[in-house]
């Protein structure tokens, strides 16, 4: 849980999983609400929250993807040779 009212983009980063430069053009596009201190943002930690249900189906998405390519990799001429049956 998070328990300060403001994040970095680095600390956002780290917590939701996407690199600063994701977080940035976020901000920029306005999909994360964020203020202008000086040369940084202060994001609501609220926004961290609202990306965490993005992520999650982001990292499952991922995982699957990891876990096909390693069977196509390992199995792939089995898979042929069942799908030619």
């Amino acid at each position: 849980m998070i328990n300060k009212p403001f994040l970095s983009t680095s600390e956002l980063a780290k917590i939701s999983g996407m690199s600063r430069i994701a977080i940035f053009k976020k901000i920029q596009s306005g999909q994360i609400k964020a203020r202008k201190q000086g040369r940084n943002y202060a994001i609501p930690a609220q926004e961290a929250r609202i990306l965490a249900p993005a992520r999650s189906a982001a990292a499952g998405d991922f995982a699957i993807k990891k876990v096909v390519e390693r069977a196509v990799k390992e199995y792939g001429e089995t898979f042929k040779l069942l799908g030619k049956e």
